[in-house]
């Protein structure tokens, strides 16, 4: 797995710490009773999925491999004819 690079991006790591910080939040506040400061770390963990997000979109996400040469896309619905074209 770690071959893969799975997950070790900036946008990633920004994102984890985020919602472990939501999450955080609002175990504390689940310890003490404040119901308001349990949806404010709730909507803190969806910041840092949005957060994730946008950043792996704007480039910080995984790269794809120089070394992964994708193939082309074939519908194929006959095996007969597949057979044939090769």
């Amino acid at each position: 797995m770690s071959a893969a690079a799975h997950g070790h991006t900036p946008a990633a790591w920004t994102g984890v710490t985020i919602a472990f910080i939501g999450f955080t939040v609002s175990g504390v506040a689940m310890i003490i009773p404040n119901v308001l400061l349990v949806w404010a770390g709730l909507v803190v963990v969806l910041l840092g999925g949005v957060v994730g997000k946008a950043m792996a979109i704007a480039g910080m996400g995984r790269q794809p491999s120089p070394h992964y040469e994708s193939a082309p896309a074939v519908l194929v619905t006959d095996k007969r004819a597949a057979v044939a074209a090769s």
